[in-house]
């Protein structure tokens, strides 16, 4: 019996032992020797205190703490190409520039003429018969719609009638999307070759799109070819999505880190974060310093 009493109040005892023991705060404080510095210069931080981890924020592109959650930020898509127009009536515009926002990326007549389609044609510049005819830089940001994750689909759109002329002959010579950050980041999204362009036919089969790396073309025709309606669109673009901002990681508990350096290439303010951080099996103690340098040219 009295051994059943010991060993009770043993057990009890290690357990009101551990319930007492609290993870530690993460301790830490950060200085430099300025807030202001140059291109180029090495900047020390100065680190007193020896919490088990430090990731650092430098407040670069990609690495800002406030974004170290975001999944979706309010991006643009940005197109720009070159064109070049000639045979038939090279005045006359027909080749018209259209974006949706809920195109469900099957290519045929069905589900073109099912989607929304905005036209964006007088946002861009084309060939009046010049070859090379740049389109300028058009931001598509308005008509991406309200979902982070909708498909985003660019298309050029070929619409001609029989006349005494002929329709004329359409060539997209280049072509290029990027992806634009609230930050300024740019993201390539496609070029002509990796466009994913893909044709649908919907007046006369006669004369189709032309796809290749190189170009996209719209042959011309005679005087005698019936109404034509022809469009080419490319793969769909997902613009609002991001990758989380990453910190870099410093040290951990085995690790001991009195300074640590680091390098700006670019003018600006920056808010630079240390996130500081014990953790335990009972718990966590976290600890965010932050300070403000400004980087001269």
């Amino acid at each position: 019996m009295s051994k059943i009493i010991i060993t009770t109040f043993a057990a009890a005892l290690l357990i009101t032992g551990c319930a007492k023991v609290k993870v530690g705060s993460a301790d830490l404080s950060i200085t430099t020797s300025s807030q202001t510095y140059k291109v180029g210069d090495t900047i020390t931080f100065q680190l007193e205190g020896n919490p088990d981890n430090i990731i650092f924020y430098s407040g670069d592109l990609g690495h800002n703490y406030e974004y170290r959650t975001r999944t979706a930020a309010d991006n643009d898509l940005q197109v720009n190409f070159n064109t070049w127009v000639r045979y038939g009536d090279p005045l006359k515009r027909n080749l018209y520039l259209m974006v949706s926002n809920d195109f469900e990326g099957v290519y045929d007549v069905e589900h073109l003429q099912k989607a929304t389609w905005q036209d964006v044609t007088q946002l861009a510049n084309f060939s009046l018969g010049t070859d090379q005819t740049p389109s300028g830089t058009i931001s598509l940001k308005p008509f991406l719609g309200s979902v982070d994750t909708a498909l985003f689909y660019v298309a050029f759109r070929y619409l001609d009638t029989m006349n005494t002329k002929g329709q004329n002959n359409w060539i997209v010579r280049t072509f290029s999307a990027d992806k634009v950050s609230p930050e300024g980041n740019v993201t390539n999204m496609a070029v002509m070759s990796s466009g994913g362009w893909k044709a649908i036919n919907v007046k006369n089969t006669n004369k189709v799109w032309s796809i290749t790396t190189a170009q996209l073309q719209m042959p011309n025709s005679a005087a005698t070819e019936t109404d034509n309606e022809d469009w080419v669109i490319t793969k769909g673009f997902s613009v609002r999505p991001v990758a989380p901002d990453a910190g870099v990681a410093l040290k951990n508990i085995s690790t001991l880190l009195p300074q640590y350096k680091h390098v700006y290439e670019t003018p600006g303010t920056y808010k630079v974060v240390f996130e500081a951080s014990n953790v335990r099996y009972n718990g966590e103690d976290k600890l965010v310093k932050e300070m403000t340098l400004t980087i001269t040219p």
